[in-house]
């Protein structure tokens, strides 16, 4: 079962934006807790119907948070740098610069 954080008002029917993204990626991390991470197809399916579509842009945006020490972006239990090659399946934990969710 999703956990639905509801940052961004449940699920949208149309493309999510970067902020949108990005404030239910830091809830759903939040929501989860110390230690504990998600997989990046929950944000999108708490996003979109067609949640498939969304996964590069949540991808992305986790780059991005990973980046700025918000998030810690993991596969196979390693943490990956935000800027390197990576593919296949990760995972998202809160990072150092732990936030209170909202960008």
């Amino acid at each position: 079962m999703v956990q639905r954080s509801c940052a961004a008002g449940g699920a949208l029917n149309g493309a999510a934006d970067d902020a949108t993204i990005a404030r239910e990626l830091l809830a759903q991390v939040a929501l989860r807790g110390a230690g504990r991470s998600i997989c990046p197809s929950e944000v999108a399916r708490a996003l979109a119907a067609d949640w498939r579509a969304l996964m590069p842009r949540v991808r992305e945006v986790a780059r991005g948070l990973a980046r700025e020490g918000r998030v810690v972006i993991t596969q196979a239990g390693e943490t990956r740098d935000a800027d390197g090659e990576w593919r296949g399946p990760i995972r998202i934990a809160q990072g150092l610069a732990r936030s209170s969710g909202s960008t």
